[in-house]
């Protein structure tokens, strides 16, 4: 998870983006002192940004990847299975959903929440 090639080029990214922020943030501050009133708001602003940078690098490097880049196990090993995989119940699900919806329509009713 570390070290994979998305990782990597997140890590690049943060390790550029927490030293310009804080750089900005001190550049602020500089100002803020010599008389720039509008600069105190940029003061307390770019720590916030640093912080929610790192926030979405720590979320990005702990995310799942998507089910349609995950490829099952069976197809990995070459054994077919009688059991339908998951995307194919996934979309029989759907297809079920989406009938009952048609249904309904059909019959100028409402979906009921239940």
């Amino acid at each position: 998870m570390w070290f994979s090639r998305r990782a990597i080029g997140l890590h690049a990214i943060i390790i550029v983006i927490i030293p310009t922020f804080a750089a900005l943030c001190l550049w602020q501050i500089r100002r803020a002192v010599g008389g720039n009133e509008l600069s105190w708001a940029y003061v307390f602003e770019w720590p916030f940004f640093a912080g929610y940078a790192i926030y979405m690098w720590w979320r990005l490097i702990h995310e799942v990847p998507p089910p349609e880049t995950m490829v099952p196990v069976a197809a990995v090993a070459g054994n077919a299975s009688s059991e339908p995989s998951e995307a194919e119940t996934a979309h029989a699900e759907r297809d079920a959903y989406n009938q009952y919806l048609a249904e309904l329509a059909a019959r100028n009713k409402r979906k009921q929440w239940r």
